[in-house]
């Protein structure tokens, strides 16, 4: 029990029941086709896609518990294709026995195209049944031929009230758990463990460790949500990626670069970056920052914002901060202009409050004759015939003569 009690709160607490496995329902609920083919051990070679902390592995384990094959698990960070080898070798050996093979590839995204690529002939000849897990895009991150031969499950991250129930077992468990401890845990500072976590059941679970690890210090008192907040600041740095403080941060960021202060948009940048902020996340807004707030101003910032996207998602952290950082005080740095929002908000103001208007029949596509007989696109003027010049309303009557831009002339490419 004393070696037992050296494997992380975390370990211990995997499910290793379908029944107890919480949060994922629309993949392993009752009547689900992957519930019922793990129970008739006939598990296809399948990708399990979803947050850290959402149950992946736990789930590959499960079915490892479940079948009769012999189960393999690899993970891609600290393996190569010797490895995959040596796997084939001993799948090609119980294929003779008629036992099955099934391989699981924690954090599949991270082998590359020769290691997916050595593996795709034996999972299309069935030698090797995988399972694979990943937090990334499987359509961007696995082989489009080795994805095509696998089933994608999505688990969702976990809301707060499965973390909730999954810390209450945790704390109720004597022999895997802390039911020893006995820890005074009110209801609040359950929900606020919960909250913190960010629907990821180890994070809950490491910070509710570190918390028992302090029991002696606590003494009888009970674990306040002030005590929930200094354990996270130990264990990680506090940043809610859900609640109050998620918007504040962001919030903040975009108003710097609104009021140009390059200053302060790389300090609120760099708080969000330390605090955990999915980096894809903040370069998402800068994409939108750069059509609500500069927009015709200088079209070239929506270019820039693409760009950090694009740059993000390669390199990923830490490598992606510096190309944050440059797109951030680009746009600080730029000629600013919402007439573009506005107008948008204005059109869109109209299309609610009108309804659905006809479309003029000079501006309807006349694809059939029945069309042009009844005046689809009759009396249209083809701009070019016109050398762009053409008097014509491209509006619906009720809307006639509106403008949504104050000033609207051409936009020239420099």
């Amino acid at each position: 029990m004393e070696t037992a009690k050296k494997i992380p709160l975390a370990e211990r607490m995997r499910p290793v029941r379908l029944d107890d496995f919480l949060g994922q329902d629309a993949v392993v609920g009752a009547g689900k086709m992957l519930r019922q083919a793990i129970a008739a051990d006939q598990v296809p070679s399948l990708i399990l896609w979803g947050p850290p902390g959402s149950g992946k592995t736990t789930l590959a384990q499960i079915i490892a518990k479940k079948t009769q094959a012999e189960f393999i698990r690899l993970s891609a960070v600290t393996s190569g294709v010797r490895d995959l080898k040596e796997v084939i070798k001993k799948a090609r050996e119980n294929e003779i026995e008629d036992i099955k093979t099934i391989l699981f590839v924690d954090e599949i995204h991270r082998w590359n195209k020769a290691q997916q690529d050595a593996l795709l002939p034996h999972v299309e000849k069935g030698t090797i049944t995988l399972i694979g897990a990943t937090t990334e895009n499987p359509s961007f991150e696995v082989r489009g031929a080795l994805l095509s031969r696998c089933r994608v499950f999505v688990l969702n991250r976990l809301d707060n009230e499965h973390l909730e129930a999954i810390i209450r077992r945790a704390l109720a468990d004597p022999d895997n758990g802390l039911g020893n401890i006995r820890l005074d845990i009110p209801a609040d500072s359950i929900k606020l463990l919960a909250r913190l976590s960010n629907g990821d059941a180890r994070t809950a679970l490491n910070v509710l460790e570190y918390i028992a690890a302090l029991a002696g210090e606590i003494k009888d008192q009970a674990v306040s949500p002030a005590v929930i907040k200094e354990a996270f600041q130990k264990s990680y740095l506090l940043y809610d990626k859900n609640g109050e403080e998620h918007y504040n941060l962001i919030s903040a960021l975009h108003k710097a670069l609104r009021g140009s202060d390059a200053d302060a948009a790389l300090y609120w940048l760099a708080r969000l970056l330390t605090g955990g902020e999915d980096p894809l996340y903040i370069a998402r807004r800068l994409v939108r920052f750069a059509s609500e707030d500069i927009g015709l101003a200088n079209s070239r910032a929506l270019e820039q914002a693409v760009a950090a996207y694009q740059a993000c998602h390669f390199l990923g952290l830490p490598e992606c901060n510096v190309i944050l950082a440059q797109v951030v005080v680009y746009m600080a740095k730029c000629e600013k202009s919402n007439e573009l929002y506005q107008a948008y908000q204005a059109a869109a103001q109209d299309a609610k409050n009108n309804g659905n208007l006809p479309v003029p029949l000079h501006l309807r596509n006349a694809s059939s004759q029945l069309m042009r007989d009844i005046g689809y696109g009759r009396d249209y003027k083809y701009s070019p015939d016109y050398d762009y010049t053409e008097k014509q309303e491209y509006l619906p009557p009720e809307l006639k003569n509106r403008r949504y831009f104050k000033d609207a002339p051409r936009i020239k490419q420099k």
